[in-house]
């Protein structure tokens, strides 16, 4: 699985970067097909409370996943990203088994 993390319009740190890796991890304990993620974490403008976007989209074969949210942080904004992509991947993982 190859992982990409790209920050838009500011330098993203060591410890974000290593929590979104762990965090992304675990996705591929659902789908071992999995052949890339990425994510792209931006600040929203306006400057508000809830500007932090995470955007995670994952590609495996015959399937792509998609996820986006906006939080007070960009470590909350991964965590809730990965959950709805943790829900697609079940989600798919049901349908084919019921085939």
């Amino acid at each position: 699985m190859k992982t990409n993390i790209q920050a838009v319009n500011f330098t993203i740190s060591e410890r974000l970067q290593e929590h979104a890796n762990k965090k992304i991890a675990k996705l591929a304990k659902l789908n071992d097909e999995i052949a890339t993620v990425e994510v792209f974490l931006e600040v929203v403008k306006p400057e508000t409370a809830l500007n932090k976007e995470a955007k995670i989209k994952i590609s495996a074969p015959n399937a792509e996943f998609f996820a986006s949210k906006t939080c007070d942080s960009f470590e909350e904004a991964i965590d809730l990203s990965v959950d709805a992509i943790e829900r697609q991947l079940k989600k798919q993982k049901e349908k084919m088994a019921g085939k």
